[in-house]
């Protein structure tokens, strides 16, 4: 059985890829299937140690990205996307996989092609409320289509499509709880704030976190991550504002959170702040209230369309992002932490957004559909 992945450069494309990878195997395993041959076809790795650890053998193929925007870089990409059109479909008919499972994205375009031309089964995963245009053109000759939002379900086939949610790779699902407080060097009975602004950081959350800070270490504790490029930065002005500050050590940044800490911090934060990427579905997983920024200028506004729809089960509050200061983002954190009822509420909204279960549903599909063109 061999089961080609594909999809676009970002890590909302790349992860939930590895968490149906991870679950594909698992499933195998339970099942005492012949062990799969797993394939990714992408312009980068983007993790050369997540496919290692999964036994995904990488194929770099190019892909031109298109711009909604005027740009001559569109018509260069015209050119790779040909050219990356001609390998894939040479690659794919090397390996002939029994099914290609795509996740969307500029990078997917070339292998989803090849995989139409060679007549080879295809499933995709939407993973925004408003699908895009790889996805969108591949829905009409995919075979299923899975959603992580219902919104998206309007935009394929009826009979196609299936609510999903997103998956969730097994390396950031279970909080841990032990030693948390000691790693972390939290204070006990603060309540805890745990601020994501993507593994790059955000700037303008970072800038407004900053500004914020003499009023939220009066009541809260803070667990920031920066991103690698601001954290000198950060940790320098955020000495200076706080340096006669009785409450400086309430703040902790960090440059990045790697899985560990990721979990340990999410163990104990009682509000999350959070650009509105594919951490809105770790978020829900772990049912923490939220306050989810989106980026304004995100492609197809996508961003601020997801946060909302997730906003419309009572799980987040939304702040536009230029509508943000450091004195809404701060009155907001307020008026969620101090008020325990509206924090369960928020939570319970949460779990109930989250599929558990969502990798595991698409791989036994893939599964499925594979060992039947196999025959």
């Amino acid at each position: 059985m061999k089961i080609l992945l594909t999809g676009g450069g970002s890590g909302g494309h790349f992860y939930p890829i590895i968490a149906v990878a991870q679950s594909i195997n698992d499933e195998v395993r339970k099942n005492h299937l012949v062990e799969p041959k797993l394939f990714y076809i992408a312009p980068e790795p983007y993790n050369k140690g997540l496919l290692f650890d999964n036994k995904i053998t990488f194929k770099r193929n190019p892909a031109g990205k298109f711009r909604r925007y005027f740009s001559l870089m569109n018509l260069f990409d015209i050119f790779k996307t040909g050219i990356g059109v001609i390998k894939a479909v040479w690659t794919v008919f090397l390996i002939y996989p029994d099914v290609v499972f795509g996740k969307g994205g500029y990078g997917s375009f070339p292998a989803l092609l090849a995989a139409k031309i060679l007549r080879i089964p295809v499933i995709i995963h939407e993973s925004d409320s408003t699908p895009g245009k790889t996805n969108i053109w591949a829905g009409k000759f995919a075979r299923r289509v899975a959603v992580s939002y219902q919104e998206a379900a309007s935009y394929f086939p009826k009979e196609k499509v299936a609510y999903t949610g997103n998956p969730i790779r097994k390396e950031v699902k279970n909080i841990k709880t032990e030693g948390a407080k000691e790693f972390l060097k939290l204070e006990e009975g603060i309540p805890t704030i745990l601020i994501l602004g993507g593994s790059l950081g955000s700037q303008k959350i970072n800038d407004i976190v900053v500004e914020a800070l003499p009023k939220f270490v009066e009541q809260f504790q803070i667990i920031h991550q920066t991103g690698k490029k601001n954290y000198s930065e950060i940790v320098g002005r955020s000495n200076a504002i706080l340096f006669r500050n009785e409450n400086r050590n309430r703040y902790h940044p960090f440059d990045y959170l790697n899985n560990i800490a990721l979990k340990m911090a999410t163990s104990e934060a009682d509000l999350i702040i959070s650009r509105a990427g594919s951490t809105i579905f770790e978020i829900a997983y772990w049912g923490k209230p939220s306050i989810i920024i989106p980026i304004s200028d995100s492609n197809g506004n996508h961003q601020a369309k997801n946060s909302f729809a997730y906003s419309r089960s009572g799980a987040a509050v939304v702040i536009d992002e230029k509508n943000l200061s450091d004195s809404m983002l701060y009155s907001q954190s307020v008026e969620i932490l101090n008020n325990e009822e509206k924090r369960k509420k928020m939570s319970e909204a949460a779990k109930g957004f989250a599929k558990e279960d969502a990798s595991e549903v698409i791989a036994k599909e893939i599964i499925k559909i594979a060992l039947e063109h196999e025959k």
